[in-house]
């Protein structure tokens, strides 16, 4: 995500609600029920315990008119205990029917995102099974201490989904925490004359009674606020990479100014190719709206972007595909895995186009800002501050890091990340670790003061290697 402003607060979460939540996850528990949490404590209410998701199939009809969905979404998932309940998470929308694998089950709402599933008969542990909801209303964003996020419509009376951490449940019932990836699959139907993009690859597309309907696959897994969906009447641009990867590129009426900063897509993916390895996706492209909103989002395999959005943040959104999307966080505790990494990708592409000496540019910035600038963690830096150091401080912290090291190593470890994690997730702890095995350095000391500190490094970690003016 790159803020328009560069901050951003979460929302917090008291003690007591903490405690009620504890009680009720211990009470569920005791009766053979999945967690209402994943177990996030910046987030605690956010996804679900009891099982694991492989697939996503998403079904909904949308009149941008009325503003009403209609939906069926089918999820796909294996128990990791014996299941007698578990939740899906669904903010709002007015639920229909749910069935257990074609069997109707019990439900119910609980707060205004959990839906609580009773099925037939339980699930035994390891069994892979499905559950259908059928849903409707008038989908919303989530309105959180950051702002929007979710469903939102457009000046052209389309809709576009985007946001982080929450999003995906205003439209589909989700495990809704980064922790548990899956496959992405959508059909959307749309009146005639709108246009649908989403994640992925287009299947197909078909017209019929005044209405379209298309469908479009994601089949590397996802979290599930990486999902989008893009309701316009948009111009769209197709085109492939040279090794053959298609490529999709929407502008809402009024974004085709950003035509000539999208074309050079290939070259920007060729550079962070040869930054982070391969590509780690099938297909390519990228969103853009005559909105303004307050961010930039790296929506798995098509970033959504802003009005007026600068080459750099589609920078920094692609090299989210490689930190952030096909490696995703643990928990949100870890989010510099992703936005240091594609913040400083924006320092590293100025040093390589632009000719930017990125030694100056550190100590320009390191002489510039005020003691509340140190006083922010880069990891596990609180509930609600998840997302203010992270582009700015922690830019200076990977540059420090790479004269610590040195660009061979630092080069390495760029590559090996995303490599040996590939699709999945992995915490902060796992970089420290990989970064101080290929390194072949002790870097404790440089870890607590860039990353786990909240005041100024000392001298030694301030200026490392040659950058000491």
């Amino acid at each position: 995500m790159t803020r328009r402003n560069g901050r951003r607060r979460a929302a917090v979460v008291t003690g007591s609600v903490l405690s009620s939540i504890a009680l009720t996850a211990g009470t569920a528990l005791a009766a053979g029920a999945g967690a209402p949490g994943a177990g996030d404590p910046y987030y605690p209410t956010d996804g679900n315990g009891g099982y694991d998701v492989a697939d996503y199939n998403v079904d909904i009809t949308y009149d941008p008119a009325s503003k009403h969905l209609d939906g069926t979404t089918t999820v796909t998932a294996t128990s990791l205990k014996n299941l007698g309940r578990f939740n899906l998470d669904l903010h709002k929308l007015h639920v229909d029917r749910v069935t257990v694998n074609g069997t109707k089950a019990e439900f119910d709402r609980a707060r205004e995102h959990e839906l609580v599933i009773t099925p037939n008969k339980p699930l035994p542990p390891d069994k892979k099974f499905t559950v259908t909801v059928r849903y409707s209303g008038t989908p919303g964003p989530i309105v959180d201490p950051v702002g929007k996020g979710g469903w939102q419509t457009t000046q052209s009376g389309g809709a576009f989904t985007a946001g982080e951490p929450h999003s995906a449940t205003t439209w589909f019932p989700a495990n809704d925490h980064p922790s548990d990836k899956a496959t992405f699959h959508l059909t959307a139907t749309v009146p005639q004359g709108w246009k649908v993009v989403s994640n992925g690859t287009r299947r197909e597309v078909g017209t019929r009674d005044g209405w379209t309907t298309a469908r479009w696959a994601a089949e590397k897994p996802m979290a599930t606020y990486l999902t989008t969906i893009g309701i316009d009447e948009w111009t769209i641009e197709r085109s492939k990479l040279a090794d053959g990867t298609p490529v999709v590129n929407a502008y809402a009426p009024g974004a085709e100014g950003a035509r000539e900063k999208e074309r050079r897509l290939p070259e920007i993916l060729n550079f962070l190719e040869s930054k982070f390895g391969e590509y780690p996706f099938a297909s390519a492209g990228g969103i853009f709206l005559a909105k303004p909103i307050s961010f930039s989002l790296e929506t798995q395999t098509r970033p959504i972007y802003t009005k007026g959005v600068p080459l750099s943040t589609i920078v920094h959104e692609q090299a989210h595909q490689w930190y952030g999307d096909s490696v995703s966080v643990r928990e949100w505790r870890d989010i510099c895995l992703n936005e240091c990494f594609a913040s400083y990708a924006t320092w590293m592409w100025s040093e390589a186009k632009e000719g930017q000496n990125l030694d100056q540019r550190y100590r320009e910035a390191v002489h510039s800002v005020d003691q509340e600038f140190w006083n922010r963690k880069l990891v596990d830096m609180g509930a609600g501050n998840e997302f203010t150091a992270v582009y700015d401080k922690g830019q200076l912290a990977l540059h420090a890091l790479r004269n610590r090291i040195g660009d061979r190593a630092f080069d390495e470890i760029l590559k090996t990340w995303p490599a040996r994690h590939r699709d999945g997730n992995a915490s902060w702890e796992e970089f420290e670790s990989l970064t101080e095995k290929i390194s072949g350095q002790h870097l404790d000391g440089f870890f607590r003061a860039w990353f786990h500190g909240d005041t100024k490094p000392a001298g030694k970690y301030l200026w490392p290697g040659g950058l000491h003016p």
